[in-house]
């Protein structure tokens, strides 16, 4: 059976502070099918100080006439909001998901949402209090790595992997012992149980030759985890390829309309590209197939038809020798199998042929 490559519809913060943008991000998620629609959870005051610049892109989207901390004050959700954001996932049939950003955060959405599964951004990899509160949870992780090295993805595996194997609420300080509890069997058992990880490039938008697909094999090889994409590049083809790599889970941002102000919407996809994208990761899904190459069904009723058979190339009169004068490899693939040819040279026709008639090896000797 196929693994199913999981789709999250990344509402993130484009809804703009608004509980009814978001509850219409949700239909759209809804309608293009999508398995996940993800928000982001956080208390502004506990993520950015007052004095954080913003990104390069966040000012190329929102002005630099406001600080990082005043822009994500305007859009923050509260908790009935989020309550109410997932009941109306429930009634559309889609999964909801959110980033929390601080660790108030992430209790709220483990311990009163009772959410199970969280998504840790790409710039919370290193945020070890946050990491260690995801891993005493219990709860799957999809953990994004935009720009991390491979020490560093090892380095929060190994404090996920203490945190599962000993649930001790005081974290180990020592690195010794959460490398002993990543090189654990249980520890590993823990992790391949709870952790997808995400290739990702952290930029809005991300350049084509920054993406780096093949880092996915390379994270897959050095941890043995499941491994997907989380998309920041314009459109949809560049997760399509991810899927095609193997893929098992994607993610992309989408918006309701790309015009609205705030810092994603750009770089977000539409309504009908994310309908789009959903659509073909499917098809891609059942395009990857088993990987056993053998005919597939739809094919074997053509066998026949392309193949061909060893047939006479004119008349062949009984006892006449088969040369490869008279011989000839023609459709359809009914009769002797060309691998026959060489060993019919050389022997006596025991009966007439007229051409194109099938050459029968009974009729040889």
């Amino acid at each position: 059976m196929n693994t199913k490559i999981e789709i999250i519809a990344e509402a993130g913060v484009n809804h703009n502070g608004s509980l009814s943008m978001a509850l219409d991000l949700i239909d759209l998620a809804a309608e293009a099918q999508a398995d996940y629609v993800k928000f982001q959870t956080f208390n502004s005051a506990k993520v950015v100080s007052r004095f954080a610049a913003k990104a390069e892109y966040q000012k190329r989207m929102t002005g630099e006439q406001d600080s990082q901390l005043e822009m994500i004050q305007k859009l923050e959700l509260s908790e009935k909001d989020h309550f109410q954001l997932q009941e109306h996932c429930q009634k559309r049939g889609i999964k909801f998901l959110s980033t929390p950003f601080d660790r108030d955060s992430l209790a709220f959405l483990d311990q009163k949402m009772r959410l199970d599964k969280f998504k840790i951004a790409s710039g919370e990899l290193t945020n070890a209090p946050l990491i260690y509160d995801a891993g005493l949870s219990g709860k799957a992780l999809i953990l994004s790595t935009g720009m991390a090295s491979l020490s560093e993805i090892e380095k929060t595996l190994s404090l996920l992997a203490f945190c599962y194997v000993t649930q001790d609420p005081v974290p180990a300080t020592d690195a010794k012992a959460l490398q002993a509890a990543f090189a654990s069997a249980e520890g590993q058992r823990a992790l391949r149980k709870n952790v997808t990880l995400l290739h990702c490039t952290t930029e809005y938008p991300a350049p084509y030759e920054d993406v780096n697909l093949r880092a996915m094999h390379t994270m897959r090889a050095a941890f043995g985890l499941p491994v997907g994409y989380s998309d920041h590049t314009p459109g949809i083809h560049i997760s399509l390829a991810a899927a095609a790599m193997g893929a098992r889970l994607i993610e992309k941002h989408f918006t309701l309309d790309q015009n609205l102000p705030g810092p994603d919407h750009k770089a977000s996809l539409t309504p009908h590209e994310l309908c789009e994208l959903v659509k073909n990761v499917r098809q891609i899904t059942l395009a990857l197939g088993e990987g056993l190459k053998v005919p597939q069904p739809s094919e074997i009723k053509n066998i026949d038809i392309a193949r061909r058979s060893i047939v006479a190339a004119d008349t062949i009169r009984k006892d006449d020798v088969f040369t490869i004068h008279n011989l000839e490899l023609k459709r359809p693939g009914t009769g002797l199998s060309p691998f026959r040819y060489w060993s019919l040279l050389g022997k006596r026709a025991h009966k007439d042929y007229q051409a194109d008639e099938e050459i029968r090896e009974s009729d040889a000797h």
